[in-house]
């Protein structure tokens, strides 16, 4: 026990000089992120070669997709934050404790998304759509990503175990050998190939749930091996409802926030399905501008046990310090994506080689350049988001996302869409932007009048 304390007292964490613990833990899982966005992009484009309403399927299936991620990384977020000060604090059984409890909780939203797979897939293409063939194509995609979709629950929750303790490394790996699964057998389960039968869209949800659960399986054979600081043991489980409290009380405000991405993006297909195309480019949008997105958020999954360990430990300069590294790193990606847009949106578009390839380019074009113009503050407000959920005040973060998405971008989306232009709906991205940059520095200038200046001072 003595030299578990020892090892446990030395964690990087609290003792390796921030910048580069905020690189060394970011950068794997920026790069795995940076992989998972590239194969999300791949996956539509070779559904794409199908014809567009396959790929318009794919896109109208996001929202459930979405919210399915939103309620793994959500409860992810809630088990990482909490066991991070845990272990900042030195109460190891405590941890081990959390750590079984949070693999439990994801187990049970498994199956919760397993039986909307089974009953709400076909409804909820119905209510997006009145083309038939979009119907079956996307039934038929959601219906798998669902049902055989414990993969990604478990893939996040044992990942969110190392990136506990630090060993972020292993998540690059276990993400870049799902990425590469995926990427490979798409091809060869949409089109044949080797003796296996053309699936078609059914072929890129299996190719994405195959990749889940190899990914899946190789963190939990990491977490056996390597994670010594965390010990999982379920031999007379009993689910701690003091526990599971506490994780879903960073985690709740998590899944909500995201949660309301797929409210949002529901809603903006339904205003978009009089513009035709509008919709295959809302989803394309979505695609692409996950490139960008998908490093900042593994630059905040490296943020936030860093922040939430040295909470726990009482170091005020450290949280202070990652905090600020992390916002300028953050900025600095999403200035690039805008540059990117801004300078090559049909050669973006052009990726899609859907038919109709006319009109998405004659939509897709000026919704990239307006859409993109968020990105000047989105940086911030998505590392400041995170601290919030890290100091244990997710609810801040979820408050700010609801005006966004909800009061600011829905409305004014539609208000927009009243005039028959839909170039003037992308500018409703923008606007809500602002909103939630001025709602956010609000309430960072109170968590940090409120708890960050306390840091330390019962130490």
């Amino acid at each position: 026990m003595e030299k578990v304390n020892q090892l446990q007292s030395e964690n990087k964490m609290g003792v390796m000089p921030v910048q580069k613990l905020l690189i060394s833990m970011s950068l794997p899982m920026m790069i795995s992120m940076l992989v998972q966005a590239l194969y999300n992009i791949v996956d539509s484009i070779f559904v794409s070669r199908i014809n567009e309403y396959a790929l318009r399927a794919v896109s109208l299936a996001f929202p459930i997709q979405s919210l399915m991620i939103a309620v793994a990384v959500g409860t992810g977020v809630g088990i990482n934050a909490f066991l991070s000060r845990t272990l900042g604090e030195k109460d190891f059984e405590k941890a081990n404790t959390i750590a079984v409890n949070g693999i439990f909780v994801e187990l049970m939203s498994y199956i919760v998304f397993a039986l909307i797979g089974i009953f709400v897939s076909r409804p909820f293409f119905a209510s997006q759509t009145g083309i038939a063939e979009v119907r079956e194509y996307g039934t038929v995609y959601l219906t798998i990503c669902c049902t055989v979709g414990i993969g990604i629950f478990m893939q996040i929750t044992f990942e969110r175990l190392l990136q506990s303790t630090g060993k972020t490394i292993y998540t690059m790996v276990t993400q870049g050998v799902g990425a590469v699964i995926n990427l490979v057998m798409d091809p060869i389960l949409i089109f044949g190939a080797f003796g296996l039968p053309a699936m078609g869209v059914a072929g890129a949800a299996v190719a994405t749930v195959l990749g889940q659960m190899v990914a899946a399986l190789l963190a939990v054979v990491f977490n056996l091996k390597f994670n010594r600081e965390i010990h999982i043991s379920f031999r007379s489980f009993r689910p701690n409802w003091g526990l599971i409290a506490n994780i879903y009380k960073v985690g709740i405000p998590s899944i909500v926030m995201q949660a309301i991405g797929s409210v949002m993006t529901y809603g903006m297909n339904l205003i978009l399905e009089a513009f035709g195309a509008a919709q295959t480019v809302f989803g394309i949008y979505f695609k692409l501008q996950s490139f960008i997105f998908m490093p900042v958020f593994g630059l905040n999954n490296g943020m936030v046990p860093i922040i939430a360990y040295n909470f726990g430990a009482g170091s005020r300069e450290r949280v202070v310090k990652t905090m600020k590294c992390s916002i300028m790193y953050a900025v600095g990606i999403m200035l690039a994506g805008l540059l990117v847009m801004e300078l090559f949106p049909a050669q973006l578009i052009g990726l899609f080689d859907a038919e109709a390839a006319s009109d998405l380019l004659v939509i897709g074009i000026p919704a990239l350049r307006t859409i993109c113009l968020s990105f000047c503050f989105a940086g911030y407000c998505i590392v400041v988001g995170s601290v919030f959920q890290a100091l244990g005040n997710g609810v801040y973060s979820m408050i700010v996302s609801m005006a966004r998405q909800l009061c600011v971008l829905l409305p004014v989306a539609w208000l927009f869409s009243l005039s028959g232009n839909v170039n003037l709906i992308w500018w409703a991205f923008p606007l809500a932007e602002l909103v939630s940059l001025s709602m956010t520095t609000f309430f960072l200038m109170r968590i940090h009048r409120n708890i960050i200046c306390h840091i330390g001072e019962s130490q």
